[in-house]
């Protein structure tokens, strides 16, 4: 047998093996005993590769993030189906320790949300972004959950090479990370920030050039950071193009910081944090290598793993997922696995929301099934904590709810550098459609569109009483609606045809809902002549 078949049939053989625990799984996750909040570790450094509490104890971050607060939503993806509690019991259920929260700079400035159903959530529908963000930190802590925070995006359309714009400077990213730093000064519920996500393209490390080096930019908002409250841990991703030429995912490569650490006014503070993903994602060079999975240790190491194998810095594998629908990515999440509880690495898998366009979630569309098989994959580095008796959410005063209107979210960055990003589409001022029903009034409102699919939404203004609509529009090449809200939808011949269902199925005098769908398509129709029906 070749060394090839050997790993993949000790992957295989190991996969397996986790697999036939699933029915135990379930039950950890589902079933765990009540704790205490108490449980949290507070403040953390580093020592070597390790990350430490207080006392000095060794410490391992065991994260997933719950996106959304970087979108147009300014909010936690998910909030239209199930309460905030109810999230975050079942990501403390399944073992994680900490919640990276994306969020963007956008978002932090905004004066409100979009989204979150005020039947589910009532206490959060009139919160602004920022103070969503307490809210979730704060039931965050309630149910033993750490929080990372992570500047995903500057603004809320797409990710960004570098870490500042022109619409949002490099002061302005510094201003609210400060901003941020001060306001959880005296909250050790936020042990960390990830200072941006995923620099690429041109972005260096070390280079000199002011524009372009990441490595003095994360020095320089690291030491703002840290100024305020010198007790957060800064977490520095990679670059996606590394000075010896060889590339990787964005955000992946720190072989340089060997030769160029950040050096920050606090000792102890560094995290490095690169982001990985399979196949499915990329077809990176080192998929086709004769020898995988057996090689993938071994490009880990050269390009991050040496920092926690030296001794060097202390490593947290900030991005990483999968659907789980290939061998090969079986067999390289088998073998990630493996490689990170070996090496006690801190980690944030991506995602706890179904809605990643790249790796789906850990739960299923509604929010609420768990994904078995991807947990099972992860029992190796996931030990289903203890579940704690969250404090009561305090009830808010009366006020009129407002009409839901669920939005989906633009496909999330993780692809690599050479792949195709989403192309999001600015939303422009809606406008009623030709072919509306007189009864309705029907807008479409384009989101986000990528080489396989796109994210649309319209609203739905009643001008009379509707106890039923549809609308359907012409969508070449589209194969599948893999995701609805405020409707059902269906494809014949390229032709979509939406109804409007459960809190969107029948619309009083004068009201107007928000409803979306994600589709299946080689393109995304700009200005769809919508045919609207209504009873």
């Amino acid at each position: 047998m070749t060394e090839r078949h050997t790993a993949l049939r000790r992957v295989w053989t190991r996969f397996a093996a986790v697999a036939a625990v699933t029915g135990l799984l379930l039950a950890g996750v589902v079933a765990a005993p009540a704790a205490s909040a108490a449980s949290l570790p507070g403040w953390l450094s580093t020592r070597g590769a390790t990350i430490v509490t207080a006392t000095g104890a060794p410490y391992t971050i065991k994260a997933v993030a719950w996106f959304g607060m970087e979108t147009s939503n300014c909010a936690p993806h998910g909030l239209w189906s199930i309460p905030l509690d109810e999230g975050l019991a079942k990501i403390a259920a399944m073992g994680f320790t900490t919640v990276r929260l994306p969020f963007s700079n956008e978002c932090l400035a905004a004066g409100r949300t979009t989204s979150i159903d005020a039947n589910a959530n009532p206490g959060l529908v009139s919160l602004t972004p920022l103070k969503l963000m307490d809210t979730v930190i704060a039931r965050a802590k309630a149910h033993g959950l750490s929080v990372i925070l992570d500047r995903h995006r500057p603004d809320s359309g797409a990710q960004s090479e570098l870490w500042y714009t022109a619409q949002y400077p490099e002061k302005r990213w510094i201003d609210d990370w400060t901003m941020l730093a001060a306001r959880y000064k005296n909250d050790s519920t936020v042990i960390g920030v990830d200072l941006h996500n995923e620099p690429h393209g041109p972005a260096c490390w070390n280079c000199g050039d002011p524009a372009r080096d990441w490595r003095a930019a994360a020095t320089r908002a690291g030491n703002a950071v840290l100024a305020v409250n010198p007790r957060l841990l800064v977490i520095v991703e990679g670059v996606e193009r590394q000075n010896d030429g060889t590339s990787t995912w964005w955000g992946g490569g720190l072989k340089d910081v060997r030769s160029a650490p950040v050096n920050l006014s606090v000792k102890n503070r560094v995290v490095y944090s690169p982001h990985d993903y399979p196949a499915s994602v990329y077809a990176q060079q080192w998929f086709s290598d004769p020898r995988y999975p057996a090689n993938l240790p071994a490009v880990w190491d050269a390009n991050w793993g040496y920092l926690a194998k030296e001794n060097i810095a202390p490593v947290l594998l900030g991005e990483f997922g999968t659907k789980l629908e290939t061998a090969s990515d079986r067999a390289w999440l088998a073998t990630l696995v493996d490689y990170l509880a070996q090496r006690r690495i801190s980690y944030a898998y991506w995602s706890f929301n179904p809605n990643s366009g790249d790796t789906g979630g850990l739960v299923a569309d509604d929010w609420r099934t768990l994904q078995i098989a991807k947990l099972a994959a992860l029992r190796p580095i996931l030990t289903p904590a203890p579940q704690p008796s969250p404090t009561a959410t305090p009830k808010p005063t009366a006020s009129p709810k407002p009409t839901v209107t669920p939005t989906a979210s633009p496909k999330p960055t993780i692809s690599p550098s050479v792949s195709p990003k989403p192309t999001v589409t600015p939303v422009p001022t809606p406008r009623p459609t030709a072919g509306s029903s007189p009864a309705v009034a029907v807008t479409w409102i384009p989101q986000s569109a990528w080489g396989d699919g796109y994210v649309s939404e319209l609203t739905v203004r009643a001008t009379g009483p509707v106890a039923s609509w549809s609308v359907s529009w012409e969508s070449p090449g589209a194969t599948a609606v893999t995701n609805a809200w405020g409707m059902t939808c269906g494809i014949r011949s390229s032709t979509i045809t939406c109804r409007g269902d459960g809190w969107a199925g029948s619309l009083a005098p004068d009201q107007t809902v928000r409803v979306g769908l994600q589709v299946v398509a080689p393109s995304a129709p700009s200005a769809p002549r919508l045919s609207v029906t209504a009873n």
